[in-house]
C-alpha cells in the first residue's frame, strides 16, 4: 500500500506485494547500484536535501534562521532584567498574600512567604533606557538593538516539564521540538551541516540536567531532530575517519550501503530510510565540513577578544561564536543551552557569576551578527524555561511561571524597546501578557510562517507547534 509521506502509522506491505515487486526487476536495480549505475546515486540524491514544507512561504519573512540562548534553570527576572524598586523596600516583610493566594508554588509550599528584593541594582542603558541590571553591563550595552519582553508566562513549574514545554509547546513528552517544527517547514541552507544544531555549556549554579529530547523530533520523521555538537573534542562522535581508511575507501563504502538503502526505501516507502539515506550522506561531508567550521585560526583577534574565547574550550563563548559560524553556513535553527540559572540559594553571589559566563559572548554574538549585516536575517532570543520567585528561599529563589523576561533581537524584531509588564513586586504578568505559545507564533511569524498552517497529521489528527493557542504579538515587530 502506498504511503502517505505526512503520516507515522506505516501499515506495511505483503510479503506477497514484496514478492512481487521484487520479482518486477528491484533485484536487478539493486545489483546495477551496487556496480555503480548512475541511477542509483540520483535518486538517493533527491532524498539528500530537504527544503520544506512551507514552499510558498505563508507571509513575508522577517528572518531566515533562529540563534536560541537558552539560560536552562530558570534566571531571575529580578536580577537581570525586571527592575522592581517596591519589592527592593519590601524586603525580609511578609509577602502579601492577594499575591501568591492559590497560586502554583514549586518548593516553598507550606513556608512562610517573605519578600526578598533584588540584589543588584538595575541603571537605564544606551538611547533606549532600558532598565537592565549591572551584572548585565555587555547586554546592557545592545540595549538599544534588543526588545526585553517582561509579561512572559509559562505553564510547567518544574525544570524537565518546563523545558519541554517551551521546546515543544505541550509538557506531553515525545512531541516535535520547535528546531524540527521549523527545520520540517522551512529546510536548511546548508548541504554539509545539519539543518538544527544543538550546544550546552555549563556554570554558575546548580546545572540541572538537560534531556536530549528537548530535541527531539517527535513524530516528525527523525531527519528533522536537534544534532548536538561537543563543546570540546571532536563536536560530533565518529566524524573523524578511522585510522588506515582514506576518502575513497569511505566513499565506497558509503555507496554501497546507501544503494542498499535505496532499495529498500522503493519497497518500503518509509521515511526513516530516507533519513538514514540522507544523513549517511549527511555524514560523509560533515567529515570534511566540521573541521574547518570548528577551526578559529581564521577570526581575527578582535573577535576572539570581543566575544572572550580561542575556541573549543566548552564555553558559552566559544559556543555563541560557533552559533555565527553555523549561522554563516546556512544552518537553520542553532540552540545553545547554558546550564547554570537554577539558584535555590545563594543567588547574590551565584547569578553574578553566571550571567558573567554568559554576558559579553551574548552581546558579542548581537554585535558581530550586526556588524556582518547578518542580524536583520537572524532572530536571537535570549530567555529560560521560566523567572524566579518574588519570595525568598533561604538566600535564593523558587521556581515561577506567572511572570518572568526573556529578550530578542534582530530579523523581525523591533529594537531598543521594553513590552509588557509585570506588578510591582515581579509575581504576575499584568500588563501585555506573552505565553509561550505567543511567543512560538511569532517566532514562526518572522520566519514566515503561520503558525496554524504549519501542521502535520500523526495518530488521526493534525498537530502544530501551538496546538490550538498562540496569538502574534504585532507590537514587537519592525
Amino acid at each position: 500500500m502506498p504511503r502517505n509521506p505526512q503520516h507515522t502509522d506505516w501499515m506495511g506491505i505483503s510479503r506477497r506485494d514484496f514478492l512481487g515487486q521484487a520479482s518486477q526487476g528491484l533485484g536487478v536495480a539493486a545489483l546495477a547500484s551496487l556496480m555503480g549505475a548512475p541511477g542509483a546515486r540520483a535518486a538517493i540524491a533527491t532524498e539528500d536535501r530537504w527544503t520544506g514544507v512551507v514552499n510558498p512561504l505563508h507571509v513575508a519573512q522577517r528572518a531566515k534562521r533562529v540563534i536560541f540562548l537558552t539560560m536552562a534553570g530558570g534566571p531571575s527576572h529580578l536580577e537581570t532584567l525586571d527592575y522592581k524598586p517596591e519589592l527592593a523596600k519590601l524586603h525580609g516583610q511578609p509577602m502579601p498574600e492577594s499575591f501568591t493566594k492559590g497560586q502554583p508554588i514549586a518548593q516553598l509550599q507550606g513556608r512562610e512567604l517573605r519578600c526578598f528584593g533584588p540584589q543588584y541594582e538595575f541603571k537605564r542603558w544606551g538611547k533606549s533606557g532600558q532598565m537592565i541590571s549591572e551584572i548585565l553591563p555587555n547586554i546592557g550595552g545592545i540595549a538599544d538593538d534588543i526588545c526585553i519582553v517582561r509579561s512572559l508566562k509559562t505553564e510547567q513549574i518544574n525544570h524537565d516539564p518546563a523545558q519541554t514545554f517551551m521546546n515543544t509547546g505541550t509538557q506531553i513528552s515525545g512531541r516535535p521540538s520547535m528546531g524540527s517544527w521549523v527545520l520540517y517547514g522551512l529546510g536548511s541552507e546548508s548541504q554539509n551541516l545539519p539543518g538544527f544544531v544543538v550546544l550546552t555549556s555549563l556554570g554558575g549554579g546548580q546545572g540541572q540536567p538537560v534531556s536530549a529530547r528537548q530535541w527531539h523530533s517527535g513524530f516528525l520523521p527523525s531527519r528533522f531532530q536537534g544534532v548536538q555538537f561537543h563543546s570540546q573534542g571532536d563536536p560530533v562522535l565518529y566524524v573523524s575517519r578511522p585510522k588506515g581508511v582514506n576518502e575513497g575507501q569511505q566513499r565506497e563504502t558509503v555507496d554501497t550501503i546507501q544503494a542498499l538503502n535505496g532499495v529498500r526505501a522503493e519497497v518500503l516507502n518509509d521515511p526513516e530510510i530516507a533519513t538514514r539515506i540522507s544523513q549517511y550522506e549527511l555524514a560523509f561531508r560533515m567529515q570534511m565540513s566540521v573541521p574547518e567550521l570548528v577551526d578559529f585560526s581564521d577570526e581575527p583577534e578582535h573577535i576572539l577578544n570581543m566575544y572572550g574565547t580561542r575556541g573549543a574550550d566548552g564555553t558559552f563563548a566559544s559556543n555563541c561564536l560557533l552559533a555565527r559560524r553555523l549561522a554563516e553556513r546556512g544552518v537553520r535553527f542553532i540552540q545553545l543551552y547554558h546550564r547554570g540559572w537554577d539558584h535555590h540559594g545563594g543567588i547574590k553571589e551565584g547569578i553574578k557569576v553566571t550571567a558573567g559566563l554568559v554576558d559579553q559572548a551574548s552581546a558579542a554574538l548581537i554585535t558581530d551578527l550586526k556588524q556582518r549585516g547578518m542580524l536583520d536575517e537572524t532572530l536571537v532570543i535570549w530567555g529560560g524555561e521560566f523567572g524566579r520567585t518574588p519570595m525568598a528561599q533561604d538566600s535564593g529563589r523558587d521556581h515561577h511561571i506567572k511572570g518572568y523576561s526573556m529578550w530578542l533581537a534582530g530579523g523581525g524584531i523591533k529594537p531598543g524597546i521594553s513590552y509588557g509588564a509585570t506588578d510591582e513586586l515581579g509575581y504576575h504578568a499584568v500588563e501585555n501578557v506573552v505565553h509561550v505559545h505567543d511567543l512560538h507564533t511569532t517566532m514562526l511569524h518572522c520566519l514566515g510562517i503561520d503558525h496554524k498552517r504549519l501542521t502535520y497529521r500523526s495518530q488521526g489528527r493534525d498537530f502544530r507547534l501551538t496546538d490550538v493557542h498562540g496569538n502574534l504579538v504585532t507590537d514587537i515587530l519592525a
